[in-house]
């Protein structure tokens, strides 16, 4: 059995349900991808991109997915498996669609449950007017009957799918028979006893407990039989009792009395039944691990679905990456397009990517607007998709799952004063380094900045071979052929440059060291050129 559960449950049993903002990575809580990297590669982005899920519990396991790579090969080699079954086996994919399609219009019943505020009253209304809060009239019997129907469905749905061969389908199928036999469900399933505090399932319950049966409506039988009874009690008394006093007049007053007092009885039972019986009841089903683990893979299969999904809109070439399980990172992929670009630009040029022994560091050069970054975040983000079990856009690939993603570029807005530029940058190179190992893959924009030439071909210089000691899949784009040509000297690294033909950049990548620079020409775009500024100058002096 292979172990394909998070540690944290996209279900959360605390009163507040998991949003995207508990998932994306922060400074202090983050794991593959920090908070700058998932900024700087369009993590956010690249979700959009692939995310064709039908439920908000595959929304957000796809979300944490991308923001939380896994790390485990064998997880991933078999979440492969998994999909190509899916895909391969026609039956076995309707039965998986129609289940999710099927029960997706009920998702939110749960999520109202477990997470809702009833404030009373005698009507419910729906919170999609509130955005702060999921606040309800009533007392919580609407949702909780829709709640534990939805619970119930997933068991009885999931049970309709055709048994898988593949480990990883195998178990999420499992989760939800285990829930299926669980003290949970089965109080879910109803009915439910209470007596007290406690709770008992009717499996739990003999015939001599003191438990009575919780109907969750406000509308009970035994209750309204009692009152109206005891009414016409006090009404039959006054007439039968004292006829000698002729006042059975008074019946009939005290009865006129206690009409007012019914809905309030009905109210006060609302609130006895959403305080000790509904609160305490989805606490319990907050807490279910059980439940939790059904809740994920019911977002789970729905993820593998987008999977799908997204590989049948890709137009060219995709593959599934053969996943390596490895003591250092390597990615090799042929002919690789952005999965982000390739949409908008239906000819992109696409690119190999050799990060392995042989070319553990990687240095770019070449003039602007040439396609370095688009490269390098065609690198990332191939990475990425590969290691959360997607297809990526290329016609080959294998990958070492990255136990650190990092992706440094330029941060002005978060300059300091007591830093400045060089200090700053170099602050996130060394946090960068410090905890990169040899499963990671880094991605530098340029090093050393705002300092001279000699401390910048030093600096840089000794940043490089570090990264190469460490072992880590190290891209450097940079401007400074210098320093290519001092670590060619030491046999470190590989090179590429940017592939310019007269009419202009070809984004393809070629073999070498790019010396030439294309400044003057992205000046002249944009109107910025000696020739511009001159002219400006001549303009400005003809008009004094």
């Amino acid at each position: 059995m292979i172990n394909i559960w998070r540690k944290k449950f996209i279900l959360s049993h605390s009163d507040q349900p998991t949003t995207v903002e508990d998932i994306r990575p922060t400074e202090n809580d983050y794991e593959t991808l920090d908070a700058k990297t998932f900024e700087a590669i369009e993590a956010e982005a690249l979700f959009h991109a692939i995310n064709q899920t039908q439920t908000e519990t595959g929304r957000l396991t796809l979300y944490r997915s991308i923001a939380r790579p896994a790390q485990d090969a064998i997880m991933l080699q078999q979440k492969q498996i998994a999909l190509r079954e899916m895909e391969s086996d026609p039956q076995l994919y309707d039965a998986i669609t129609k289940f999710v399609s099927k029960t997706a219009s009920g998702e939110k019943s749960l999520k109202y449950l477990l997470y809702g505020e009833f404030v009373g009253g005698l009507t419910t209304e729906d919170p999609s007017s509130r955005t702060d809060k999921l606040e309800f009239g009533g007392y919580g019997y609407r949702q909780y009957v829709d709640g534990t129907e939805f619970a119930v469905d997933l068991v009885e749905g999931a049970a309709q799918i055709p048994q898988p061969q593949s480990p990883y389908l195998r178990t999420l199928l499992d989760a939800f028979r285990d829930f299926g036999r669980s003290r949970i469900y089965a109080l879910m399933q109803g009915p439910a006893y209470v007596s007290g505090s406690k709770f008992k399932s009717q499996k739990e319950k003999s015939a001599f407990d003191l438990f009575s049966r919780f109907r969750p409506s406000l509308f009970k039988l035994v209750p309204i039989v009692t009152f109206f009874a005891a009414s016409y009690g006090i009404l039959f008394f006054f007439q039968n009792f004292m006829p000698q006093f002729n006042v059975s007049y008074i019946g009939y007053g005290i009865l006129a009395l206690t009409v007012p007092v019914f809905p309030i009885l009905l109210l006060a039972m609302g609130v006895s039944d959403r305080d000790s019986i509904i609160y305490p009841l989805r606490k319990q089903f907050r807490e279910s691990p059980e439940l939790a683990k059904t809740v994920e893979a019911f977002g789970m299969l729905d993820e593998l679905l987008s999977f799908c999904r997204y590989g049948q809109s890709l137009v060219g070439d995709k593959v599934l990456p053969q996943i390596l399980d490895e003591k250092q990172h390597r990615l090799t992929v042929i002919q690789a397009r952005n999965p982000l670009l390739i949409k908008s630009i239906p000819d992109y040029v696409p690119n190999d990517i050799h990060l392995d022994q042989a070319g553990r560091v990687l240095i770019i050069t070449g003039p602007n607007s040439g396609g370095k970054t688009a490269y390098c975040k065609t690198v990332v983000q191939i990475q990425l998709l590969g290691q959360i079990g997607c297809y990526i856009p290329a016609t080959q690939g294998q990958l070492v799952p990255a136990e650190h993603l990092y992706y440094q570029v330029p941060d002005p807005g978060q300059l300091s004063a007591a830093m400045g530029r060089f200090g700053h940058e170099l602050q996130r190179t060394k946090e960068i380094f410090f905890n990169a190992t040899a499963l990671s893959l880094v991605v530098l924009d340029e090093l050393s900045e705002g300092t001279t030439f000699e401390e910048k071909m030093t600096i840089s210089e000794y940043i490089l071979k570090g990264f190469h000691k460490l072992g880590a899949s190290t891209l450097l784009v940079t401007h400074n052929h210098e320093l290519c040509e001092l670590l060619q000297k030491d046999s470190i690294g590989r090179y590429l440059q940017v592939e310019f033909m007269p009419q202009g950049p070809t984004h393809r990548m070629i073999e070498g060291i790019s010396k030439v620079s294309h400044a003057d020409r992205v000046a002249s775009a944009i109107g910025f050129s000696q020739r511009d500024v001159e002219a400006h100058l001549e303009r400005q002096g003809g008009n004094h």
